[in-house]
């Protein structure tokens, strides 16, 4: 494997900006998810290039105590009829996301009855239907594991999911759409709260899973670590957090087929506090890999970011100290072009295909992606045959330089 990224990474170097061909969203995925809460902040339905994708999750609809209705409150619910037509004017499937870190509260509760799930199945086909939607991705995070913090939950979890699916299947119009699930680096849980080793029963019923193979270190992490790793066995076996390679591995090993496996891209990357006495190699101004960082003061991200609020839970959360692609650009870390700003340090680790930038007067760095690690990404996604890939979130890009490299390879 690391032969082969390798010897990709020198090849990539002179990645092209030019779109790879859009294949049928049948069989290879081109995705992203569109964020209804920033159309109004930087991102309206017309700057999407649709052409460079054949699938697009509007983001979110969010579930509630009530089985019969999703929400739309937080992502313009307004937009959601201007965004099928829009898809579907240019060749591009539009599908619904339901959940998100903070949208899936209630999932545990709307399936763990056989009344709710039959209820809860007629709301998605008549969501589906109201709005003439292609497909639904469910992201649950997490059944059987607590995500945000207040979510309703169960041991029968990833069971009743399935025969939610199972039931959704059973209807004409969930037969005939595109079902799929962002789903963590680990199989869904099983009763026991472990990984389950046998997922051929959604195999069966999705149509494709999307590993979210980012947020693998942060803020809550111990070091500096990769936002979006392609791969880590190469790293100290502290530093082995889970990346893309050993995500597809642990999931086609439970039952799901690689050619199911979406692979999910980041077109943003998580900001540090490091002091240069530890962000340098000693008696060097090479970035150091695996920094300390100071946890008590967590920069600002850019303008997306949310710099403090109450979240879905009710608790209080500072700035999150994401920074997209373009807030990079924005924040002065990188050039226009999608290269390292002058005055700015960067490294690239050839472990997880990871690139680093750091300014040493505001001591922040951050750990993202760009062209080359997203067109290495490509190559793997190609290479092991699997079902394409999808970013979160198309809004993050900056003039299309991610979604180009990764699709100019595939």
């Amino acid at each position: 494997m690391l032969p082969l990224l390798a010897a990709s990474l020198v090849l990539l170097c002179s990645v092209q900006a030019t779109s790879g061909a859009i294949r049928s969203s049948g069989s290879y995925v081109q995705a992203a998810w569109y964020a209804g809460y920033h159309a109004t902040v930087g991102y309206p339905l017309s700057a999407v290039p649709w052409d460079k994708y054949n699938t697009m999750y509007y983001s979110f609809a969010t579930t509630n105590p009530d089985v019969s209705s999703l929400y739309l409150d937080a992502s313009d619910a307004s937009l959601l009829p201007q965004f099928v037509s829009d898809a579907h004017a240019n060749g591009v499937e539009a599908h619904i996301a339901i959940g998100g870190w903070g949208g899936g509260i209630y999932f545990s509760s709307s399936v763990a009855t056989a009344e709710n799930r039959t209820m809860f199945a007629k709301t998605i086909i008549d969501f589906v239907n109201q709005y003439d939607l292609d497909g639904v991705n469910f992201d649950w995070e997490y059944p059987n594991h607590q995500g945000i913090g207040c979510n309703t939950i169960s041991p029968n979890d990833t069971a009743n999911f399935l025969s939610l699916l199972q039931e959704l299947r059973q209807d004409p119009t969930g037969a005939s759409i595109t079902l799929s699930a962002a789903v963590s680096i680990s199989p869904f849980a099983d009763s026991n709260g472990n990984p389950s080793t046998d997922v051929s029963g959604f195999a069966g019923v999705l149509d494709y899973i999307a590993i979210m193979n980012y947020d693998i270190w942060g803020s809550w992490s111990t070091a500096v670590g990769p936002n979006a790793p392609l791969a880590d066995s190469c790293a100290a076996a502290a530093d082995q957090q889970g990346s893309a390679v050993s995500a597809v591995n642990t999931w086609s090993s439970a039952g799901m087929p690689v050619d199911q496996i979406v692979l999910g891209v980041a077109a943003y990357g998580h900001s540090f506090s490091v002091s240069p006495s530890d962000a340098f190699v000693p008696g060097t101004k090479a970035l150091a890999a695996y920094p300390a960082f100071n946890s008590s003061n967590q920069p600002l991200g850019d303008a997306w970011d949310d710099t403090g609020s109450v979240d879905a839970c009710g608790v209080y959360e500072g700035p999150g100290g994401t920074f997209t692609l373009w807030g990079l650009v924005d924040g002065g870390f990188l050039t226009p072009e999608g290269t390292t700003a002058p005055g700015i340090y960067s490294r690239y680790d050839l472990c997880s295909e990871t690139p680093y930038v750091y300014n040493e007067t505001s001591e922040v760095m951050v750990s993202y992606d760009n062209a080359v690690s997203f067109a290495v990404k490509g190559v793997y996604i190609k290479s092991s045959g699997l079902r394409g890939y999808a970013m979160w979130e198309a809004g993050g890009d900056y003039n299309n330089i991610l979604i180009d490299a990764i699709g100019s390879v595939v």
